[in-house]
């Protein structure tokens, strides 16, 4: 599966340098969202599973689901973490600065707070159902923030954020763009589920040699 990843994500990569056109109004800077985009979507994917196993813990406590709700807020502040750089360099490009506290970068940095939290919180306890179920009950807490993060406050105040291409009523893409970032959508998307079941299943077993 790692081979097929890759290869599609060269392929998308020739396509966002050598084939996608510029964008009105950011010129060839939109080759960042290409990227930008698809890890935010990811992020937000990773904590959804975090909380739905952390769910699953709480109703079974397999330690099984622990080790995949763990995997997936690890990936998920990753994900997060590329989003807020690949956004910073989009902001120096086009605003003259690497942070403007805009609305969408505020929220960002908010959602690594709480999820560094949960990572924090989680190394500083002994391996365990303790630990699985405080871990849990942060996740499913936490991702309760994550829709007015990302989706709800930045878009209750103005933003610097490039309406020409991203707005909120949808993506203002020729067809070309749209069939590229979908296909980048897919990728890391498959990027992830790859990486998850490899973190989880090594959480896993360090937890059974505990």
């Amino acid at each position: 599966m790692g081979v097929i990843l890759g290869g599609l994500t060269l392929v998308i990569v020739g396509l966002v340098f050598f084939v996608v056109p510029p964008a009105e109004g950011l010129g060839y800077y939109v080759r960042i969202a290409f990227f930008h985009i698809p890890v935010a979507w990811v992020a937000v994917i990773a904590f959804l599973v975090s909380a739905f196993q952390g769910a699953k813990y709480l109703r079974g406590h397999e330690l099984a689901a622990d080790a995949k709700s763990a995997a997936a807020a690890q990936l998920g502040f990753v994900f997060v973490i590329l989003a807020t750089v690949s956004g910073a360099i989009f902001s120096k490009l086009t605003w003259g600065a690497y942070w403007n506290w805009d609305p969408r970068q505020t929220t960002i940095f908010v959602l690594l707070l709480i999820y560094g939290a949960y990572l924090t919180l989680r190394g500083a306890m002994p391996a365990g159902h303790k630990r699985a179920r405080a871990a849990a009950v942060y996740s499913l807490f936490s991702f309760l923030t994550v829709p007015f993060l990302v989706f709800i406050i930045p878009r209750l105040y103005f933003s610097l954020h490039p309406s020409p291409v991203l707005n909120g009523s949808g993506l203002a893409m020729d067809h070309l763009m749209l069939a590229v970032l979908l296909a980048a959508l897919v990728d890391v998307t498959g990027i992830f589920y790859w990486l998850h079941k490899k973190q989880a299943a090594r959480l896993m077993q360090e937890g059974e040699r505990l």
